[in-house]
């Protein structure tokens, strides 16, 4: 798919990932419009300096939003990490779970720091509730992200098409919010996201590889193109009958 396409899309496309060089790669591309990163997708790359890693990716990442998660279970300490990553640079957004891991609700936290002017990216969201808590809590000025885990919702055979639209509307009076679709896994999601409204769309890389690839691939030459693998596999591994 030519990237102009891409980028002619209505709606925004983040890379979602934690791997350096990928993000510097990406961050070139004028079809990404922003990138986050989260602990796990850290941890899968085998980081272990936090900060370091962060400065490092804000060294190359200077005007794109990119959102980096606190990893406290504790409010407070939340609370002390978000204000500690929101000053790092202008274009950060904080990552705050929508609760901790006993299910104690984040939104107090995302209430005060909103009200301080600090960007959020609320994340782990999969209920219309949880979306309507955020809404409520936000700031009517200051810059959000509302992470809904569609792909998530999807795992467990619920269409998350509908969740998605009602969101656009909890938050259509928050002119600096914007709805993001999260945990895609496929590349039909980037334009199920664009469909519903969704202003952005966060995507890991090798999805995105994957739909520059293919998306928009006549469906006759794709056909082609897998019997040409099929084949060529069979050669390479010498199978006989």
């Amino acid at each position: 798919m030519s990237t102009v396409l891409l980028e002619k899309l209505p709606i925004k496309i983040f890379a979602d990932g934690a791997d350096c060089d990928g993000i510097a790669e990406l961050y070139k591309k004028p079809f990404i419009r922003g990138l986050t990163t989260n602990p796990t997708l850290m941890r899968k790359v085998g980081i272990s300096d936090y900060e370091s890693f962060a400065k490092s990716i804000l060294e190359v990442v200077k005007d794109k939003p990119i959102s980096f998660e606190v990893f406290s279970d504790e409010f407070p300490e939340m609370r002390r990490q978000a204000r500690k990553i929101s000053a790092w640079q202008s274009n950060v957004y904080v990552k705050i779970p929508i609760t901790n891991t006993r299910g104690d609700s984040a939104i107090p936290l995302i209430r005060d720091l909103a009200g301080d002017g600090i960007q959020l990216n609320i994340t782990a969201i999969l209920t219309r509730d949880q979306v309507k808590a955020v809404a409520d809590a936000l700031h009517l000025g200051t810059a959000s992200v509302v992470s809904v885990f569609a792909g998530r919702i999807a795992d467990t055979g619920i269409d998350p098409m509908p969740l998605m639209r009602d969101s656009l509307q909890m938050l259509s009076s928050l002119p600096a919010a914007e709805l993001l679709w999260a945990s895609v896994r496929e590349v039909l999601n980037i334009f199920q996201a664009a469909q519903c409204g969704c202003h952005i769309v966060t995507v890991p890389h090798d999805i995105l590889s994957k739909v520059i690839k293919l998306g928009g691939m006549d469906l006759a030459d794709l056909s082609l193109d897998t019997v040409q693998m099929f084949y060529r596999d069979a050669v390479a591994a010498g199978f006989q009958l």
